[in-house]
């Protein structure tokens, strides 16, 4: 009996997370930037971060950084880039839990990071090791992102999930890589967030009643709706 109240008890006290994609979500997207200037924030992501903190979440980065495995930076210049991402957010007030990232690539050229593994996205192995190391339940928790992988390594981890739409990922046909919500932007999809914290019932239909024109075409073209006007 004693056992199993210590492991409600642990359950409870487990911490909420927002899990963020990095290039595309957090910041613009650039072809494998290599220097602090190079990330550049989204406008108005720094107070919507500040928040989410505010309501308890912890804010965890999930990226796949394959251009450790391509030879094309250092982990030291990946740390000057995620020191300056961290400066940018301080200044709304903003402090990243932690960073995870995955540094291999099966094409690579840096030999130990040239393999198959399990913490690139779309496999959940980062927000596995996040969820043990940080105490957070995963079912409470969100994770953003800007591509398919980003849902599809939330929903395998257990996480609520909300694709940011950049025009460039077509609707989904697996179940694994459909995201619970999809968001103009991050704002947005941390406006999601906000209203799903709440007891704004309206307000939560409105928030999550996007989808992206071509997702409307395709669904309309599959159950045979005719989108011209008369």
């Amino acid at each position: 009996m004693k056992h199993r109240l210590e492991h409600r008890l642990e359950h409870r006290l487990r911490q909420r997370a927002v899990f963020l994609d990095r290039d595309g979500t957090l910041v613009h997207t650039r072809h494998y930037p290599s220097r602090p200037e190079d990330l550049q924030l989204y406008n108005g992501v720094g107070p919507a971060l500040s928040r989410i903190q505010q309501l308890g979440f912890q804010l965890v980065v999930i990226t796949n950084q394959s251009a450790l495995a391509r030879g094309f930076f250092t982990v030291g210049d990946l740390e000057c880039m995620h020191d300056h991402l961290r400066d940018c957010l301080a200044g709304w007030g903003v402090r990243l839990d932690a960073i995870y990232y995955c540094p291999h690539h099966p094409d690579g050229i840096v030999p130990k990071l040239s393999v198959r593994c399990n913490c690139r996205k779309p496999r959940p192995g980062m927000l596995l090791r996040a969820a043990k190391d940080l105490n957070i339940s995963l079912k409470k928790s969100w994770m953003i992102g800007d591509i398919l992988d980003d849902v599809e390594a939330g929903n395998r981890a257990g996480c609520r999930t909300l694709l940011v739409d950049l025009g460039t990922e077509p609707r989904a046909r697996s179940p694994l890589r459909h995201p619970t919500y999809v968001a103009r932007d991050t704002v947005h999809a941390l406006r999601i967030i906000e209203a799903a914290d709440g007891a704004d019932g309206a307000g939560m239909a409105a928030e999550t009643a996007y989808l992206p024109a071509s997702w409307r075409l395709a669904g309309a073209v599959a159950t045979g709706v005719d989108l011209h006007d008369d």
